[in-house]
Parts: structure tokens; C-alpha cells; sequence
């Protein structure tokens, strides 16, 4: 890649556990209180806990009559897409559409409409099952229900690498804006996969949290005591643009998106590379990419499931590459692992982290893992300057992705 590779970040739009919009989002993982509860659609298993989104109610209207046709992951989409575009000060109606993009990143896709015509085939029969099952379930149709709204007419993608979905898609978002492509993309991740179905197949590999005597602080990355994620459900999107473009229009970019390293590990279909052989390429590429040194990391939005083998490895990994300790943070004890949505979130996070100069602190970290040294910011916020920050994302299959951003100013 030549010439400049800055790319600004001047919208996000978010819808978490935590609430519908940005504001909700940031409050909560400032706050540091989880967000899991117990779910009425996983009654009976033996994991019932999830960080599901609020009722969505009156925020959807707007969609009007569309709504009844849309898979949970693609109606989180457009909530999402509408904030980020609110947000950037965009109006559909005066862009050129022909140089807007749109990139989302999802692992599952539409899972609820699925389980859903399922089961009307297994009890009514086939005549009962939805004309529209696959429209509102192929993985790639948040993507294009965004650009069906916002009248997107450049490329369209969806980016499919298990919990680096969402970053994958930033970085692809970059790629196109930084070679001329576009001058806009909408990019991030979706993912509303609470189905039964799906929660028993990760409670089955053992990645999954058991404390049910009290859900909230069931995830704790980087603590001693960490047995295993917990689900969560969200959808996020940033509005990515040239700086130039953003410049042009008067809009004042939040931070910068300047570097994007990617590797894969060949190593086991779901445990991570015991030296994390591929988290040390992916953050020196990012690096790299971005033209600047470990030394000039202020801080660090980790992966941090807060199961035991990841957090062990990537935790070595930031002590090695980044050994002058920048402050860490890991959101999933607040808001739970999105999975697919999990890399456009804590980008989401990072950004607005770099922005107001404050880094949320690692929800119910009590006593730091012992094979560790990392300074993970704990209990309270803290306020410093953030010129400078990395976001993890690592995914099943051995997909690494990490971000750097970097201050607007």
C-alpha cells in the first residue's frame, strides 16, 4: 500500500446488551458491570446466561413495515447503520452513492430465522415454512439490507473469519478507501445468535462460563479464576471515509484508522497458537502498516474472552511485543463475547477510547492471572491520553486481526 493510509472514522453507530446507541454502550463498559442475565430462550441447558440486546421496540419504526422480514442480526444492523450515519453528519440523499461502500462482518448470520423455520418444518410440515427463510438468513443479508437503505452503490461485502469478523471488515473497508475506491464504507458486524442450538455447541467445547449464581460477573478476562466466555448480542458499524472527503464536508473525524494486520495460524480448528504465533504477526504487521513502533502503544483493547487458554497466550503476547506495559482493557466482561460483532465493538470502544482520553476498566477482575504482568486497568476508568491504541480480534480458525487507531488531531 502507498501513499497516505489514514483512513477517518467519523461515525458509530452501536447496539449492545447494554442499550440501543452509542451513549449506553460507552456508559456501561465505563461503568465496568456486566451485563449478562438469564435468558428465557436457553431455559433448561445448562449455560442460561447471555448478554442479550433490550427489547428494540420503538427503534425500530423507522424501518417501518421491513421489520417483519429481517433476521435479529440484520435489524441490529440497521440500527446501528442509522446511528453511525446520524452521527457523521451523512445524508444519503446528497452523497454519490456509486462511492459508498458497505462491509459487515458476521460468524453466524441469520441463526434465529433458521431455528425458527426449523422447527415449523419438524411440527406444522414444509408448507409452513417461510417463503423469505433464506433472504433473512444468508449471512451476507445485514450487508445488503444496509445498502437497500441507505442506497449504497459501490461494493458490498461480507467478511466471514469467526470472532475477527468485524475487524476483518474494517480493515477491508480501509483497503477500498485507501485505493481510491470509495470515498465512504460502512463498515462493522452483527451477530444475534442466542439460539439454543448454539449456545450447547460452545458449552460443549468447554468454552463457556458455568457460573449461573450470578451471570453478571461470570466473565472475567485476565482473572485467575476464569472458566469460559459468555455469549453476548450486538451489532456495530463505523462510517469509515477518506480524510480528504470528511475534510471537504466540515466533519470531524473521531480518530484515525491507520494500520491493519492480519495472519492465520494453521494450527487447530478452535484453540489459538500456545505461543500465538499468529497474534505476534498480526500485531507487528498492524504495526507495521501503520508506521509506528511497540513504544508508541498507549493502549491495548484485548481480545480477552476470559477463557483460560486465551488469555494466557494473548496476554504473553502483549507482554513480549509490548513490553513497556500500555494499559489493557477487555470489554467482554461487560458486554459479553458478540462474536462476529465482536471486532466492529471494541473498535467501536477503542475509538471512543482514544477520543475522550479514557480507557474503561476489565469488569470483574479481582486477581490477575499470576502467569501474568500485564497492567489491565481495573475498577474504575482511567483518564490518560491515548494517543495511540491497538484492538485485538482472534477468531476460530486461527483468524488474527489488530487494529491501530491513533488520535484525530
Amino acid at each position: 500500500m502507498t501513499g497516505d493510509r489514514r483512513v477517518a472514522v467519523t461515525g458509530i453507530g452501536l447496539v449492545t446488551a447494554a442499550g440501543i446507541g452509542r451513549a449506553p454502550t460507552w456508559e456501561a463498559v465505563c461503568a465496568g458491570v456486566g451485563t449478562a442475565t438469564r435468558t428465557p430462550a436457553l431455559r433448561g441447558q445448562r449455560v442460561d446466561f447471555f448478554c442479550t440486546l433490550p427489547p428494540l421496540g420503538a427503534a425500530l419504526a423507522p424501518l417501518r413495515r421491513k421489520v417483519w422480514r429481517l433476521d435479529p442480526f440484520a435489524r441490529a444492523a440497521l440500527l446501528a447503520a442509522r446511528e453511525a450515519m446520524a452521527d457523521s453528519g451523512l445524508d444519503p440523499a446528497e452523497w454519490d452513492a456509486s462511492r459508498v461502500g458497505v462491509v459487515l462482518g458476521s460468524g453466524c448470520g441469520g441463526g434465529w430465522s433458521v431455528w425458527q423455520q426449523q422447527e415449523r418444518l419438524r411440527d406444522r410440515g414444509p408448507e409452513h415454512v417461510s417463503s423469505l427463510l433464506h433472504p433473512m438468513s444468508l449471512i451476507n443479508m445485514a450487508a445488503a439490507e444496509v445498502a437497500l437503505e441507505c442506497g449504497a452503490l459501490g461494493p458490498s461485502l461480507t467478511t466471514v473469519t469467526a470472532c475477527a469478523s468485524g475487524a476483518d471488515a474494517l480493515a477491508a473497508a480501509r483497503l477500498w478507501l485507501t485505493a481510491g475506491l470509495c470515498d465512504i464504507v460502512l463498515a462493522g458486524g452483527t451477530e444475534v445468535a442466542t439460539t439454543p442450538l448454539n449456545v450447547v455447541g460452545f458449552d460443549r467445547l468447554g468454552l463457556l462460563s458455568r457460573r449461573r449464581d450470578d451471570p453478571a460477573t461470570a466473565c472475567r478476562p485476565f482473572d485467575a479464576d476464569r472458566d469460559g466466555f459468555v455469549g453476548g448480542e450486538a451489532a456495530a458499524v463505523l462510517v469509515l471515509e477518506r480524510p480528504e472527503h470528511a475534510r471537504a464536508r466540515g466533519a470531524a473525524p473521531r480518530a484515525l484508522l491507520t494500520g491493519c494486520g492480519s495472519s492465520t495460524d494453521a494450527h487447530h480448528p478452535t484453540s489459538p497458537h500456545p505461543e500465538g504465533a499468529g497474534a505476534r504477526r498480526a500485531l507487528r504487521l498492524a504495526l507495521a502498516d501503520a508506521g509506528m513502533t511497540p513504544e508508541e502503544v498507549d493502549h491495548v483493547n484485548a481480545h480477552g474472552t476470559g477463557t483460560p487458554l486465551n488469555d494466557l497466550v494473548e496476554g504473553r503476547v502483549i507482554e513480549d511485543l509490548l513490553p513497556h506495559g500500555p494499559g489493557v482493557t477487555a470489554t467482554k466482561g461487560v458486554l459479553g463475547h458478540t462474536l462476529g460483532a465482536a471486532g466492529a465493538v471494541e473498535a467501536a470502544v477503542t475509538v471512543l477510547t482514544v477520543q475522550h482520553g479514557l480507557v474503561p476498566p476489565t469488569a470483574n477482575l479481582d486477581r490477575l492471572d499470576p502467569g501474568l504482568s500485564l497492567d489491565v486497568v481495573r475498577g474504575a476508568p482511567r483518564k490518560q491520553r491515548v494517543g495511540v491504541a491497538v484492538s485485538h480480534s482472534f477468531g476460530f480458525g486461527g483468524h488474527n486481526t489488530v487494529l491501530v487507531f491513533r488520535t484525530a488531531e
